[in-house]
């Protein structure tokens, strides 16, 4: 067998221990470091100065899907195709969750392990992305289990690699809407370790608490002491882990708790005619209690006579805007894939997200002022290694999407 696999044009060795990459989905470094500041993890404290500790950019979009299929495939979305939780198409005018494999345009990381007879695992707190980091893994030789904390009562052989993941656990299906559905991610993670055996394996988690919590607060530091743990089960094993988010976290909202929101699709309809423009908010899944579809990217499709430069200077103009690119300049800035953006992109400032019509957004859930993400001040995240590497750089020349390559040459020390 190699002892280097070509992944996408990056080469990854074949670690001679479990290569973990584990994604906290909207962990802003802020909470670590809060966490760790009231004592609470003492495990991650000890790594951070002992092993490696650096900053990363995530990609734009600085949404969940882009971000976990950059760290699948290690490559950014104009590699791999998935830009948004979903995406319009103008020829048919439906708008498509793209959680189907079938949208995905590179190899994981994860297939190519395992088809060059490696064990891999990976558990994910939401089944809608599941199906795509499972891509290309077959389940019928005990070599690969993927399971969402979501659907664990559901899994069977021949689909995810375990039947009834929750059983075999011992913890009954957490609510979606929960700090547990993360920890049933860190504890499957810490079992699978020590009874599968995997060499390589990501987890990666739910960003509810993030969304509610900012950092510092009592449960936001009780959901980070509760990973400290099982991190300390893991690193115990001899495992490399390496330890970033998909993105960062940051309050959305006026004084009085409102949202702070601009209503794109309504200004587009004064300024062009009604339903001329489309807007599309790729935040949008079927996950939207916490955060009303609301975070800090947006794309446009325009009518084919419309002055772009026109709309994109009235845009800009606006306060809380904070980039808005054509087609060609965001594809080229962002590593965007261009037949799956529309006309313009929008990124709105750190404390603003971007809306459709105000009358299209259901914000009765909000029940805490909002946090949320998506635009370039939720790019930076955590990026730690439990091993010490001196000549891994940091931000922005280190991605997010560098996990798994640095988890597996930690794992051989190569660095």
């Amino acid at each position: 067998m190699p002892t280097e696999l070509s992944v996408n044009d990056r080469n990854y060795p074949v670690p001679p221990v479990c290569a973990i990459a584990i994604c906290l989905d909207g962990c802003e470094p802020a909470y670590l470091d809060a966490a760790i500041d009231a004592g609470l993890m003492p495990t991650l404290k000890r790594i951070r100065q002992q092993g490696t500790d650096r900053l990363a950019n995530s990609v734009i979009p600085s949404f969940t899907n882009p971000n976990n299929m950059s760290i699948a495939t290690g490559r950014p979305p104009a590699v791999h195709g998935i830009c948004g939780n979903f995406l319009y198409d103008p020829d048919t005018g439906e708008e498509v969750m793209m959680n189907d494999p079938k949208f995905l345009r590179a190899p994981t990381i994860f297939s190519t392990f395992y088809n060059n007879g490696q064990r891999v695992a990976i558990v994910t707190a939401k089944d809608k992305l599941r199906a795509l980091l499972a891509d290309g893994l077959s389940f019928d030789d005990d070599r690969a289990i993927c399971f969402s904390s979501e659907r664990a009562d559901q899994t069977t052989q021949s689909v995810h690699g375990i039947d009834n993941a929750s059983a075999w656990l011992g913890t009954p299906v957490p609510e979606v809407y929960s700090a547990e559905l993360s920890e049933f991610v860190f504890a499957a993670g810490v079992k699978l370790l020590k009874e599968f055996k995997p060499d390589i394996m990501y987890l990666t988690t739910t960003d509810y608490i993030q969304h509610k919590h900012a950092p510092g607060d009592p449960v936001a530091n009780a959901f980070y002491a509760n990973f400290d743990r099982y991190l300390a089960e893991l690193d115990a094993t001899g495992a490399a882990i390496v330890i970033t988010a998909d993105h960062g976290m940051k309050p959305k909202h006026h004084a009085d708790g409102s949202p702070q929101v601009v209503y794109v699709q309504d200004l587009l309809d004064d300024w062009l005619g009604k339903g001329k423009a489309r807007l599309i908010l790729p935040i949008t899944d079927p996950y939207v209690v916490h955060h009303g579809a609301l975070g800090s990217f947006g794309t446009a499709y325009l009518p084919a006579d419309t002055d772009e430069n026109d709309v994109i200077a009235r845009l800009l103009a606006i306060d809380g805007i904070d980039v808005v690119l054509n087609k060609s300049q965001a594809c080229s800035r962002y590593d965007l894939p261009a037949d799956r953006i529309g006309d313009i992109i929008i990124i709105t400032g750190e404390n603003m997200t971007v809306g459709t019509s105000e009358d299209r957004h259901d914000l009765a859930a909000l029940d805490v002022p909002l946090r949320s993400h998506g635009g370039l001040h939720e790019q930076r995240v955590p990026f730690i290694v439990n091993r010490p590497m001196s000549s891994l750089p940091a931000a922005p020349e280190l991605r997010n999407f560098d996990v798994l390559n640095v988890a597996c040459r930690a794992a051989t020390q190569l660095i």
